[in-house]
């Protein structure tokens, strides 16, 4: 496998793209960073980036934050990102993680007087989480709250809060962890958002409970309301309403859909994956790989084939 990254402004195979020991965003985690998923289609001999242009323009939101400035346009990145993927010339899935950087060899806390720089990297990672279920606890380490760090920005060094969540919950025997914001609500898991179902009605946390603002969130929400017609609901979430929940799944680009069988020790609906969450799943799958029409607009192809 021959993978490539796009790094000060080239292609490069990615065992060539190196940063410096003084790298600013190395040494304080000044970095902004997204990930998309590339799906292979057999059947149409294609691959597929998946929510491309969503995926960048949230990315260039991000950078504002940092006050960090890459590119011109979403359509630039779109660019950078389809040849990146044909170089990589492989017939599987794969994950690419765009960075926006202070690329500085320069030590000292700032944002200003800094250069910035991007990079994406890429990597044949399958799913982050067990496709068949996770055993999950509740973290004693709350999530950051937008006062202080803004979680949706995805900045680099805030991961240090979802990394002392999730040793937690490893430490413990569990596979992942469930944060809650600074009052006592349901944020999001380690790498995902949340979702649980109540009779019948998926649920969500709002965006001003510290989550991620996440693409796979949205993708989700628009075909449990679209093609199964359900109800869904954002609000906020008590951590105990994950024990009581008839269904609960985490969801995000590097685990895809993931079903909760357990929190806290305590089973959720009947320990295994429920309904509506093997169709969502299923949906999001064919939609993802470009194999409904009614979503292509989500899918850019990389080789150009009909």
């Amino acid at each position: 496998m021959s993978l490539h990254a796009f790094f000060e402004g080239e292609f490069v195979p990615q065992e060539e793209a190196k940063i410096g020991i003084l790298t600013h965003a190395f040494n304080y985690g000044t970095a902004v960073m997204d990930g998309y998923r590339g799906f292979w289609n057999s059947g149409r001999d294609e691959m597929f980036l998946f929510r491309l242009r969503n995926h960048f323009d949230r990315f260039l939101a991000n950078c504002k934050i940092l006050r960090i400035q890459v590119a011109p346009t979403t359509d630039d990145l779109i660019g950078i990102a389809v040849e990146l993927a044909r170089r990589c010339a492989v017939k599987q899935d794969l994950l690419f993680r765009p960075l926006a950087y202070k690329a500085s060899q320069s030590l000292g806390v700032r944002l200003h007087d800094l250069a910035d720089a991007l990079l994406i990297s890429t990597t044949d990672m399958g799913p982050y989480l067990p496709e068949t279920g996770v055993r999950c606890r509740t973290a004693t380490w709350r999530r950051i709250p937008d006062i202080s760090v803004p979680a949706r920005a995805k900045i680099t060094g805030l991961y240090v809060n979802n990394a002392l969540a999730r040793a937690e919950a490893a430490q413990d025997g569990y596979d992942e962890a469930v944060m809650l914001s600074e009052n006592g609500h349901v944020s999001e898991a380690g790498p995902a958002n949340v979702f649980i179902v109540r009779k019948h009605r998926v649920i969500t946390p709002p965006v001003y409970d510290d989550i991620l603002e996440g693409i796979t969130r949205d993708t989700v929400i628009s075909l449990a309301r679209d093609e199964l017609e359900l109800e869904v609901v954002e609000r906020p979430i008590d951590r105990s309403e994950l024990y009581v929940a008839d269904e609960a799944f985490l969801c995000g680009t590097a685990n895809h859909m993931t079903p909760i069988l357990e929190v806290d020790r305590r089973v959720v609906g009947e320990g295994e994956e429920g309904l509506l969450t093997a169709k969502l799943r299923g949906l999001y799958q064919e939609v993802a790989r470009c194999a409904r029409p009614d979503y292509e607009h989500w899918c850019t192809p990389v080789l150009g084939r009909p």
